[in-house]
């Protein structure tokens, strides 16, 4: 099994097209994630990636207040992502507080476009989103066989205030089901630790560790030879910051460079 590794355009907004693709290249990332870039960017923002041999994920996100709105916006986001032809498309689906019967009609609707648009999606288990439990995560893949996803257990961990310890049986499914991996670590209070490689979140570090590795084995067992994974982490407000100074506790740039290596350390 090979791992790719992309890095997000989240928190480097301060930086042009141009200028992030550069870097990111030259940290020896195979990839780029991140939302379709505005109509009069794009044609700068695909020739970078040509330019620096790099592959794209696509980000896209339902909205609205109504499931026709959720839907409608799902389908236009993935007709402007697919025509940029993405590895895959990351999706941020329907909402937390939709009804069962409304998230399984946004899901059937999804499901229909991916296969219109011949692209694969990998609906994100966020909070806020349908996917933001793992018992609701796993209802839905149990309804939909063909439902992917991609796998953030750091918002599991939030909501659910654990390590999982008693979600086994949804994380099986969930990891069967996944096709990107946000390797991003969180804890019992919050969707990201102040750094992954501080001891204090040794525990943390090695239940998502354990989580990614039976992604990857299942993954492996079905056939495939290479999965993607971004080591996800975010800027302030994600990441903790000193008080009254709003001065962050670490560097986003290389705390994502130190989980890159991490990973290419233990899954190549």
């Amino acid at each position: 099994m090979r791992l790719q590794i992309y890095k997000s355009l989240w928190g480097m907004e301060h930086l042009s097209y141009g200028e992030s693709i550069r870097q990111i290249a030259a940290a020896g990332y195979e990839g780029v994630e991140a939302p379709v870039p505005p109509s009069e960017h794009i044609e700068e923002f695909m020739e970078m990636l040509y330019e620096h041999k790099l592959n794209y994920i696509a980000l896209i996100a339902s909205t609205g207040q109504s499931l026709k709105e959720h839907i409608e916006s799902f389908s236009n986001g993935i007709e402007r992502a697919a025509l940029l032809n993405p590895l895959l498309v990351i999706s941020h689906s329907a909402r937390d507080c939709m009804s069962d019967g409304d998230q399984v009609a946004f899901f059937r609707a999804a499901l229909s476009e991916e296969k219109a648009h011949g692209v694969s999606v990998g609906h994100e288990t966020h909070r806020h989103r349908a996917m933001y439990t793992p018992w609701n995560t796993a209802r839905l893949l149990q309804k939909f066989p063909d439902l992917r996803i991609t796998a953030d257990f750091s918002h599991w961990c939030c909501v659910c205030e654990t390590l999982l310890e008693d979600q086994a049986e949804a994380i099986a499914i969930a990891s069967e089901r996944t096709i990107h991996i946000h390797a991003r670590v969180g804890y019992a209070q919050g969707p990201q630790v102040p750094h992954p490689a501080a001891p204090e979140y040794e525990q943390e570090l090695r239940a998502h560790e354990t989580w990614w590795r039976q992604i990857l084995a299942k993954r492996q067992a079905a056939g495939y030879a290479l999965t993607s994974a971004t080591p996800e982490y975010g800027p302030p407000g994600y990441m903790h910051t000193l008080p009254f100074t709003s001065q962050p506790v670490s560097d986003l740039w290389d705390t994502c460079i130190w989980m890159k290596d991490r990973l290419r350390t233990s899954y190549s």
